[in-house]
């Protein structure tokens, strides 16, 4: 992997947390589950939340929501940066931003979703961040933070530990409805997560995961890089993917999908996209978060998710198996769309484990 990246030094607590909204101002629309999600994320991570002109704005233009990043990024009592919400046009915010701010002070930013092309160009200059993280998806509504959230927001924003990522039990695709006020006190509808599953033949070993395996028997230990497969080809066709494919070598690829629900032809054909690129090819180890498969527009019973997650998983495996057969690959891990949801390191490193069937991830 030839492009260093910087890791940003972690908050203190009583530190300054910004709390940006780069794409959909979510607060301006729900603010009930906003204010939620300010004393939560008080409270779980000791930080003080900022917030900037534009977390609460419905419709502001690129250019005001690439100043308010400007301005978090070059505030130095600003320690760390986490955004409200994902969207669909952050790709228009990112020709105004100030790389020079950024590196004259790196500091820890979370998001996921359309936040895929901030993770790219903090990359992009040189720094790395962590995916996962959604004030209004994960702090705010139910009736508490997810422990595994929970965890893993604390040691990308504090601690900087070592954590093995494993299986909650349960997920949901999404919450309820954020105007209800049952937002605040429930969760939306969870279901237990299968058993343990290999896709190699092989039996899993002990205290094995419940994802779905294939590839080598081997740990892969490298450098992550992803976000949201829909936003990726975005991201590539804008020019603002990784220039040098070296960088990714042997590293691990994280790809999960949204609540546009893309079909598992869809899905097919992103691969395909990183296939040509030549990314699945250069990475060592790959891994398939749980996907959404039902949303408040198209609702779908238990049996009709479940196969729609097997079909995106099934061309998962295919794909990556056609471009790099000895790649390590591990579909469904809980990051994400669903909650709950696992903050993974971009640009930090994560271990594969296709013997023991674990997964590790080091938040320094």
């Amino acid at each position: 992997m030839t492009q260093p990246l910087v890791h940003p030094p972690k908050a203190q607590p009583g530190d300054r947390i910004a709390v940006v909204s780069p794409s959909f101002a979510a607060p301006g629309f729900a603010p009930a589950v906003h204010e939620q999600a300010m004393h939560r994320l008080a409270e779980v991570t000791v930080l003080v939340p900022v917030e900037y002109p534009t977390t609460r704005q419905l419709g502001a233009s690129p250019e005001d929501r690439a100043r308010d990043l400007n301005a978090a990024f070059a505030d130095p009592q600003i320690r760390a940066v986490i955004t409200t919400v994902g969207g669909e046009d952050q790709i228009t915010v990112i020709g105004h931003l100030d790389a020079e701010a950024l590196r004259a002070d790196p500091k820890p930013f979370l998001g996921y979703s359309d936040n895929t092309n901030l993770h790219q160009w903090l990359w992009a200059n040189g720094v790395a961040s962590f995916y996962g993280g959604s004030t209004q998806v994960h702090l705010g509504p139910g009736p508490a933070v997810d422990e595994v959230h929970a965890a893993s927001l604390r040691a990308a924003l504090l601690t900087g530990e070592r954590l093995e990522i494993t299986e909650p039990g349960e997920s949901e695709d999404h919450g309820v409805d954020w105007l209800d006020p049952r937002a605040l006190s429930e969760f939306g509808e969870r279901e237990p997560v299968p058993g343990p599953h290999d896709d190699d033949g092989g039996a899993p070993g002990a205290g094995a995961s419940p994802w779905r395996w294939a590839g080598p028997r081997r740990a892969v230990t490298g450098r992550t890089w992803g976000g949201c497969l829909e936003v990726l080809p975005w991201v590539m066709a804008a020019g603002r993917g990784p220039s040098d494919l070296g960088a990714l070598e042997g590293g691990v690829l994280l790809i999960e999908t949204s609540e546009e629900l893309p079909s598992a032809g869809e899905v097919r054909r992103l691969l395909r996209i990183l296939g040509e690129r030549g990314v699945l090819g250069a990475v060592a180890a790959v891994l398939a978060a749980r996907p959404p498969t039902s949303s408040f527009e198209a609702p779908r019973g238990a049996e009709e998710r479940a196969r729609l997650r097997q079909e995106q998983g099934d061309v998962v495996l295919e794909e990556v198996g056609r471009y790099n057969p000895d790649a390590v690959v591990c579909v469904g891990v809980p990051f994400g769309h669903t909650r709950p949801q696992w903050v993974l390191p971009h640009g930090g490193v994560m271990t594969v484990d296709g013997g023991e069937r674990r997964v590790w991830a080091e938040f320094g």
